[in-house]
């Protein structure tokens, strides 16, 4: 998320009450999750097994919990709560704002669009040229729709990220002030769910096509031309590539990438990245050819054992 101007280093700290290390006048310009951090954001941190990490970022502001020394050409925000300070900032520049129309007055449509009965449209969406809006589609602010994209009935662009901080009084969320990006020539299917970044853009690439009832977390990219079946979930910052083909049913975890033009076959779970060009089944994914061959061969298991007491 970039600020609507550069703000210096002190006055951030006085929006959230903390103290900084560093010249007061040191240049930020929005804040990011680590993942996609440039120079001029602000990352947070607040656990010490991630302190490196983010310190060495390309993050120029860091949000900590703890004084630590400063890396050149850094600055610090020094917080009792990364978390919930890095969540007042997402309120002070993306706040919550009400809407009384289904159809915002700051809303641009393009050309030749349609938009079906009941659609909710928020604040400043853009929607492109020659799309169709099917009904009962609620598309929340600051989303971005290309050219020639079609959306089925009871689809949701841009709820909150799933993103939770768990506290002895019970789960804290991360606030989202990210978007959802769809590029040209995509059709979503009925009922899907697509979340919005929490400081970035969730992303689905031109020419994509998505089934039914598919769920796509937060600041995901989804490559172009890919084919995504029903029932399918994605979790957040995950980085899928070109012609990828997902089928039904499937689940991933967070944070990995699946390579260009990879199939994943139905009912199979993604618990880490996996390389392009390739096959893939089961729990944990793995190749096809292996899996369907381990299968094979846990099947003939009883005869093996029959065969070996034969032979007492």
């Amino acid at each position: 998320m970039k600020f609507p101007k550069q703000y210096t280093l002190k006055e951030i700290a006085s929006l959230i009450g903390c103290d900084f290390v560093g010249n007061e006048d040191f240049p930020v310009l929005g804040m990011n999750e680590i993942h996609v951090v440039e120079p001029g954001d602000i990352v947070f941190v607040d656990h010490p097994k991630y302190y490196d990490k983010a310190l060495n970022s390309k993050a120029t502001i860091v949000l900590i919990n703890k004084n630590v020394p400063c890396p050149e050409g850094k600055a610090l925000l020094i917080s009792h709560d990364p978390f919930r300070d890095f969540n007042k900032l997402t309120q002070f520049f993306k706040p919550f704002r009400q809407t009384n129309k289904l159809i915002s007055d700051s809303a641009i449509i393009g050309e030749g669009t349609i938009i079906q009965p009941n659609c909710f449209i928020g604040n400043n969406v853009i929607i492109g040229n020659n799309c169709v809006i099917h009904p009962n589609v609620c598309i929340y602010d600051d989303t971005v729709i290309g050219d020639n994209v079609i959306i089925h009935a009871g689809t949701v662009l841009g709820a909150s990220a799933f993103y939770y901080k768990n506290r002895p009084d019970g789960f804290d969320q991360l606030l989202s002030g990210g978007r959802v990006v769809i590029k040209n020539n995509v059709h979503i299917g009925a009922l899907c769910t697509i979340d919005r970044g929490v400081t970035g853009d969730t992303v689905i690439g031109e020419g994509s096509k998505l089934d039914n009832q598919i769920q796509i977390g937060h600041d995901t990219s989804v490559g172009k031309k890919c084919l995504i079946a029903s029932q399918v979930g994605i979790a957040g910052c995950v980085i899928i590539e070109d012609e990828v083909t997902i089928w039904g049913q499937v689940g991933s975890t967070s944070a990995i990438t699946i390579g260009e033009k990879a199939v994943i076959l139905a009912q199979s779970g993604i618990s880490k990245s996996l390389e392009g060009h390739k096959t893939y089944f089961g729990y944990p994914a793995e190749e096809s050819r292996l899996k369907l061959r381990e299968l094979a061969l846990i099947k003939k298991i009883p005869d093996i054992i029959q065969q070996l007491k034969n032979k007492v």
